[in-house]
């Protein structure tokens, strides 16, 4: 059974930045699932594989092509939708990218969040709002227990950099201008997500399939490394629960920052990673060369979600071996049929992870 706290979805106008990504794109057939009027601004979708061109999702809700950085547009089309909700994920998403285009990734991740809050705040209508950062936004030491939301914010490359900034803004923003306001400011921190409808860059699910489909040899970077795997569902669930108390009669309770991490059991290292998804798959023959990489990413991440397991009463459904079963499937659903019949294959897989 649905979690009878998302019902309250059902009829409102719900904004997403960054709905043509995969997060977004995700967040947005949940919420079309709950009843929700839909409305999307974000920057075209990168390939014809994406997610949301596969499912031809801009047909099932209020699609706008924008860039966050474009103040005017972004704070007109808000102004025009005037939303009860806003969940804000657009940003520059990928850790290698941030090295190449630094000040895109700074202004997109910082700027871009701003022009986002200020937009919100001129509204006067929105009830509340989840902005989406990174388990990368805290200072990370490499410990092997789970950061905590009130742990400090950092990065050592500029992607995490921006993602603790935002954070902050986030913060000020939430304490300067929505606190005594009708309008309440969460920030969530998921780990590393995974699913169909993923075609990203530098990313070690979507470097596998595209190796089986070019019959090419798969290159990784960081075998050894660690990282808290979780289906898509996962934290979404979790956004969705935090925006229901948003939206509920003491929203004040639920402002601040928010993990929405894996299981314990859940975080593997990338080859471990690969080796299920290999047997999942039934592609062990794929070849795997590790590369160089001369970039410094994390060996090791993991948040501590005893927060909102115990006052969201949100929990991981799934174990390790059933993460990668969904991503898997919903990779061959992407090979297998036309972008109607995936969308209800989308939409099936949502019904059978929220009845799990």
């Amino acid at each position: 059974m649905v979690n009878s706290q998302l019902e309250i979805y059902r009829n409102k106008k719900i904004v997403v930045t960054g709905h043509t990504g995969f997060k977004g794109s995700w967040l947005c057939m949940v919420l079309l699932k709950l009843g929700a009027e839909v409305h999307g601004y974000s920057l075209e979708p990168k390939t014809p594989h994406d997610n949301f061109s596969s499912t031809n999702l801009e047909k099932q809700l209020h699609h706008t092509i924008g860039n966050i950085l474009d103040r005017k547009k972004l704070n007109d089309f808000i102004q025009k939708v005037n939303p009860d909700f806003v969940f804000h994920l657009a940003a520059q998403a990928i850790v290698l990218d941030s090295y190449t285009n630094p000040v895109e990734t700074f202004e997109t991740n910082i700027m871009g969040s701003v022009h986002v809050f200020e937009a919100v705040r001129k509204c006067g209508n929105t009830q509340g709002i989840i902005n989406v950062t990174s388990d990368k936004c805290y200072q990370n030491k490499e410990w092997v227990w789970g950061y905590r939301e009130n742990d400090a914010m950092g990065g050592n490359d500029p992607y995490s950099a921006s993602k603790g900034a935002a954070e902050l803004v986030a913060h000020a923003y939430n304490t300067s201008f929505f606190k005594d306001t009708d309008c309440t400011l969460a920030s969530v921190r998921a780990g590393n997500v995974i699913g169909g409808g993923d075609w990203a860059a530098f990313r070690i699910v979507p470097d596998f399939f595209r190796a089986f489909i070019n019959k090419a040899a798969l290159e990784i970077r960081n075998p050894d490394a660690t990282r808290p795997w979780q289906f898509v569902l996962e934290p979404l669930t979790g956004y969705l629960l935090l925006g229901a108390a948003l939206l509920g009669k003491e929203p004040k309770k639920f402002d601040g920052g928010w993990n929405f991490g894996p299981l314990n059991a859940t975080h593997k290292t990338v080859m471990t990673l690969l080796n299920e998804i290999k047997k999942e798959s039934s592609l062990e023959t794929i070849e795997v060369k590790h590369v160089s990489n001369a970039m410094h990413e994390a060996q090791y991440l993991q948040l501590d979600i005893t927060k909102a397991t115990t006052q969201l009463n949100w929990n991981p459904k799934l174990n390790f071996e059933e993460t990668v079963k969904f991503t898997v499937d919903g990779y061959f659903d992407e090979i297998q049929f036309s972008s109607s019949a995936l969308l209800q294959k989308r939409m099936s897989m949502i019904d059978l992870y929220l009845t799990k």
